[in-house]
């Protein structure tokens, strides 16, 4: 049986943020989640992929089909939702399709603004928890080290990573069009996370005043503030930092939404409803949707950022045709690869077997070979490998190359019977020919 890539997710194209929110694996929780997958029978290795627009698992098997609706079950159980509530929203993709969708996810090629860099760090990230929570085997760690080389090749084979425009360039594109001139805009950015950074930096560059930076560890937010050449402050006096800020960037961890709209009024009536400007990119959401209503506030989330994203496409699409060629190239090496795997076990036996006969060999020949001194020893046993292994290489080549082809299982058959490699005593030509052999 072959070992097969199923991926199982659900992103911004299929499903909206409210449902994307009650999937998201919090970051200590993605090596965890990934060790957990494992124990269902027919899972043999395991990652999760955990972003603002996207949670994924992606797993190895040779079953896909039998392990499907138990994987989504174990994905409701994790964050205790009914799968009822998130089936209709979830893709599977499986074989082929799923190495190319890890591909294209990695080169960012499946982002919500496409090209944009952040990403690869994000998978990066999910591989690396699940391998130290030992979730990942040689097909898993193989497929991320194929994906990482093919986003390299996509950055700099083609055009698309300077052609891109961030989510954090596209969350301050969109605060100018809403407010205009930003220079002389105060901005707050609560929470530390590294879009909600981005953005920061970006508006940062723009504005005369210090960026206020508040967080949960005030440690963390004078660190970030010093980055940033602005101001820490308090998480108590979030609610003066809203009087006095323009544009509020948020980005936490927070299982709840910190900004609601009944506090929310209190501080519109303090700031006599001058306009404010919300950027919310987290997942779950920070800011309740409901401050909407309330005249003067202006609240985008990362799914409005979409249509910012969509206005500068062209030039990054004409790109993105050149990166999706380089993904099926390596593509098909990967699927080459995970068929070669069919030959492993013969090409092993093979290796073992003139391996065997060599060293059986220079043991037949110890007594001729015992006046040698330690260098000349050395040199016969260095000569006897380079021919086992020039003998060795064109079958071992032929087996790797047999994948795709129909006929396989003949292949291997024939190698292990040429070769002797069951064990199994051979039978003499005479008593094996006969007029109606071939």
């Amino acid at each position: 049986m072959t070992m097969e890539i199923l991926v199982i997710g659900l992103n911004h194209n299929t499903a909206p943020v409210e449902i994307r929110e009650k999937l998201s694996f919090p970051g200590e929780l993605d090596g965890k989640a990934a060790r957990l997958l494992t124990q269902i029978p027919g899972v043999e290795e395991a990652i999760v992929f955990s972003t603002c627009n996207r949670a994924e698992v992606l797993v190895s098997t040779v079953e896909p089909e039998a392990i499907t609706d138990r994987i989504v079950s174990t994905i409701g159980e994790i964050h205790s939702v009914d799968p009822s509530g998130f089936r209709d929203f979830l893709y599977y993709k499986k074989g082929a399709d799923g190495v190319a969708h890890v591909f294209r996810v990695a080169s960012s090629l499946d982002s919500m603004v496409l090209g944009e860099a952040q990403v690869l760090g994000q998978v990066k990230e999910g591989y690396k928890k699940a391998a130290k929570a030992n979730a990942t085997g040689p097909v898993l760690n193989r497929l991320m080290h194929r994906a990482f080389f093919t986003a390299k090749r996509v950055r700099t084979e083609t055009g698309i990573g300077t052609a891109a425009v961030s989510m954090a360039y596209v969350a301050v594109e969109l605060a100018r069009k809403i407010l205009g001139q930003l220079s002389n805009k105060s901005v707050l950015l609560i929470g530390a996370g590294e879009m909600a950074e981005l953005a920061a930096r970006h508006l940062s560059a723009q504005i005369d005043r210090p960026v206020v930076v508040l967080n949960r560890t005030y440690e963390t937010a004078c660190a970030l503030a010093r980055e940033l050449c602005g101001d820490a402050v308090p998480m108590e006096q979030m609610e003066d930092s809203l009087v006095a800020a323009d544009v509020v960037i948020t980005s936490t961890a927070s299982c709840e939404p910190l900004i609601k709209k009944g506090s929310l009024k209190t501080v519109m009536r303090r700031r006599r409803f001058r306009p404010i400007f919300f950027i919310d990119i987290a997942i779950p959401r920070d800011v309740e949707p409901e401050v909407n209503d309330i005249d003067g506030v202006y609240l985008y989330n990362i799914d409005d950022l979409q249509a910012v994203a969509d206005e500068n496409l062209g030039e990054r699409k004409q790109e993105a045709l050149r990166a999706e060629k380089i993904v099926a190239e390596e593509v098909a090496k990967f699927m080459q690869w995970t068929r070669s795997l069919h030959a492993a076990p013969t090409i092993v036996a093979l290796r073992e077997k003139l391996e065997e006969i060599r060293r059986g060999e220079l043991q037949r020949l110890n007594g001729k070979l015992s006046a040698l001194d330690a260098d000349q020893r050395e040199s016969v046993e260095l000569i006897t490998r380079s021919i086992i292994n020039k003998i060795a290489h064109d079958p071992i080549m032929f087996l790797k190359n047999t994948g795709s082809s129909s006929k396989r299982s003949v292949y291997l058959a024939t190698a292990q019977r040429m070769f002797n490699l069951n064990g199994a005593p051979l039978e003499s030509s005479e008593e094996k020919e006969g007029p109606d052999q071939e």
